[in-house]
């Protein structure tokens, strides 16, 4: 009697006692995973491992990485260009005094990161 997988090409490897299945993944499509789908990863893994395994062994982890990371990139842009508004850092801050502009987009990029990972990695 033949079992559905072997009907369908599926083949296996005897280890010891035991015949398993030889399976992989399916393939996916390459797209940049930067350090918001880095952490997103670690994230999963350490918080929501049967969310991570899901994705993994479902061959999507790769693909919904991705999607993290350009909504965190997305959300990030658009976070800091409405503080820099809200506290008036313009251009003309920038030429008059360079390094209070810089202090002021590192505070406004820190906590539009800090955003960025509450909403979208830790949410």
């Amino acid at each position: 009697m033949e079992l559905l997988f072997e009907q369908l090409g599926g083949t296996y490897t005897r280890q010891g006692d035991y015949c398993l299945p030889n399976v992989c993944l399916p393939p996916e499509e390459e797209r940049p995973i930067g350090i918001y789908g880095q952490r997103r990863r670690a994230y999963l893994k350490g918080h929501h491992r049967v969310l991570y395994y899901n994705l993994l062994t479902a061959g999507t982890l790769d693909g919904h990485l991705a999607d993290i990371e350009e909504q965190a990139q997305e959300l990030f842009l658009w976070l800091v260009e409405q503080y820099a508004d809200a506290e008036g850092v313009t251009e003309e801050v920038k030429a008059n005094d360079p390094q209070a502009w810089v202090r002021k987009m590192n505070g406004i990029r820190h906590r539009a990161n800090e955003a960025v990972m509450q909403e979208i990695v830790y949410g």
